[in-house]
């Protein structure tokens, strides 16, 4: 079968198990070659693609919801549900999603690019087809590292007490929940999945509940069967959240993953089905990999496997830049240690666990745990680096306003992956973490407009022993041969001129101010640009001064305006010659006491608002 004749996954349903073989060596030398000219999530993909082969052949979707954890790992559902020929197209602007996407098939019926969200929504699926009494499947693929996530246990905490009928497939292609992968273990596996055991099954639960004993009979039967899957099938994590389990099955096997996949799909109740995968199988540099660096790639040539973007000499990337810098300062400073959420390889920091490991944690995919975690250090007399991409950083919001700035702990976060990141689209586009953080009292909320300033934002974050956020952006910079580094006034901000009558005031950050200095120069445009390098605090000195000029202001933000820099100029603005008057709290956070006294404290009560309207008279 040809792949790009594939347009339902209904085409692969009559297909033999050697055919579906073919079909799963065609499917992997499709993805090499297409996502090395692309660029994408090779090494998950390359992983699963018997395991997607036999879930479309046994589940009837789009009938049947077949939810992705994360979505970047379903590539090889995409090819089966006809969109093989969109490839060359793969996460370029308007074509095909890195993700599944619910407005690009009617087989997506979930969308995510972070991970651990599927078992909720699973659950969230398997209530709504029982509460509108309708019948369908619901199965969730989830990773051995996403299952791990403080979402997924609340997940399957909740999915163990409702016990609705949902199928779990763990995706296991790295560690093991299971102690043991013995003989008896699969064996327990085969006969639960054979025909005639499920037969024998529906046969016994169809007609011995008819009469007292046989009632009884089955509660033994139960009894024994329970006795019998906790002695021999050793999934403690699984069973304490009562929930039942087959495996573990050889993810590669597909004959073995239909069979298991159709007992389950007769199962009452939630039901665990252990995957055994290799990440990146099909290609060896892949399949060699151990630190994450086939996750994600760009496009490579595929016999050496080499990247076929090459930096220019003496650019690095920012994540580097930052690594560098928190390296040089480490030598320094025996405090600061390093912090990720299970992103070790993209943001750098894997020099810095060979140079320092017992400073180095990497806490798996879990942003809130990663930022407490690390006010924990500080609160105990470290000094610690958060590393974390900026859409993924949305998931610690509550860590970094309850327990890092309430209680004012000196803590660096870097913003990786801030502004626009391009080929990840919607779910990855690092643009509001200015708006977000903005408004949090205590944070310093600061980014370099190029290397030698990324190194004075961390050299002063750590000096400051204060909660302070360094964002910068996917890409790279010009790193000079040598750097020292200099501290720099937290707020301050700086400016030139280009030409010698100014028409204008340009305010911008990040790499695009020196971009806007040499667009000008070219142009023989004179105009003021303005680094602002602090979002937060503003440096409301030079404000002042850039208000007196009476030149046209533009803002260029590259971030959304709502919350962002534009937004912070113009409350500023405000202030000085306030158009409008504003009655609200403050930049601090607020003490305890009566909601009344409070509101007499913060000037937020309707005496003062009264008090204000006549004094306008």
């Amino acid at each position: 079968m040809r792949l790009y004749d594939i347009k339902s996954p209904e085409q692969i349903k009559n297909l033999s198990i050697g055919q579906l073989n073919d079909l799963a060596k065609d499917i992997r030398s499709f993805l090499i070659e297409n996502i090395s000219k692309t660029g994408g999530h090779l090494s998950s993909n390359l992983g699963i693609v018997e395991t997607t082969i036999a879930m479309h052949y046994v589940f009837n979707a789009p009938k049947d919801k077949l939810i992705f954890d994360v979505g970047h790992q379903s590539y090889v559902h995409k090819i089966l549900t006809g969109r093989s020929t969109l490839f060359p197209t793969l996460r370029q602007m308007g074509g095909l999603s890195g993700f599944q996407k619910r407005n690009e098939s009617e087989y997506d019926c979930w969308e995510a690019g972070h991970s651990s969200t599927s078992l909720s929504a699973a659950l969230g699926f398997a209530v709504a087809r029982d509460l509108q009494k309708e019948d369908y499947n619901v199965v969730s693929l989830i990773g051995d590292g996403a299952i791990a996530s403080g979402m997924s246990m609340e997940a399957l905490n909740d999915i163990g007490a409702q016990q609705r009928k949902m199928i779990i497939i763990f995706n296991d292609n790295n560690m093991s929940i299971s102690k043991n992968h013995g003989g008896m273990e699969k064996r327990i596996t085969s006969i639960r999945s054979s025909r005639i055991y499920r037969n024998v099954k529906h046969d016994v639960k169809g007609h011995i509940r008819k009469n007292k004993v046989g009632t009884e009979t089955l509660k033994f039967m139960t009894f024994v069967k329970d006795k019998l899957k906790q002695g021999l099938i050793d999934a403690p994590l699984f069973n304490e959240f009562n929930l039942d389990y087959m495996g573990p099955v050889n993810g590669h096997d597909i004959g073995e993953l239909i069979k298991v996949f159709e007992a389950a799909k007769e199962h009452d109740g939630p039901i665990v089905v252990h995957v055994l995968t290799k990440k990146g199988k099909g290609y060896s540099f892949a399949e060699q990999d151990t630190v994450g660096k086939w996750h994600g790639v760009s496009p490579f040539n595929i016999s050496t496997g080499k990247s076929l973007m090459k930096l220019p000499p003496n650019e690095k990337s920012w994540s580097q830049i930052i690594s560098d810098a928190l390296i040089d300062l480490a030598k320094q400073y025996e405090g600061i240690v390093a912090i990720t959420p299970a992103m070790a390889q993209g943001s750098k920091l894997l020099k810095f666990a060979k140079l320092f490991p017992d400073r180095f944690f990497d806490c798996g995919i879990a942003e809130q745990h990663a930022v407490t975690m690390a006010c924990g250090m500080a609160a105990g007399g470290l000094h610690p680096f958060v590393s974390i991409y900026s859409s993924f950083l949305q998931r610690a919001y509550d860590q970094i306003n309850h327990d890092l700035a309430r209680m004012n702990l000196p803590v660096v976060i870097g913003i990786d992956r801030a502004g626009l990141v391009g080929d990840d689209g919607e779910t990855h586009q690092g643009v509001f973490d200015i708006s977000m953080l903005r408004s949090i009292p205590n944070l310093i909320l600061s980014q370099p407009k190029n290397a030698k300033e990324a190194y004075d934002l961390m050299y002063t974050a750590f000096l400051s022993k204060r909660p302070f956020c360094i964002r910068y952006p996917r890409g790279q910079a010009y790193v000079p041969d040598s750097i020292s580094m200099q501290q720099i006034e937290i707020g301050t901000w700086t400016q030139s001129v280009t030409g010698n009558h100014p028409k204008a005031i340009v305010i911008s950050y990040g790499p695009d101010v020196e971009r806007i200095e040499h667009t000008a120069r070219e142009n023989d445009l004179s105009v003021i640009v303005v680094n602002a390098r602090f979002f937060k605090p503003l440096d409301e000195v030079m404000l002042q001064d850039l208000f007196s000029r009476k030149l046209p202001i533009f803002v260029f933000e590259t971030d959304v305006m709502i919350g962002g820099l534009s937004s912070a100029i113009l409350e500023f603005k405000n202030q000085i010659d306030p158009s409008i008057e504003i009655i609200g709290i403050h930049d601090h956070f607020v003490e305890h006491g009566s909601i009344r006294s409070l509101r007499k404290k913060e000037h937020i009560d309707l005496e003062t608002l009264f008090h204000e309207i006549e004094g306008q008279e």
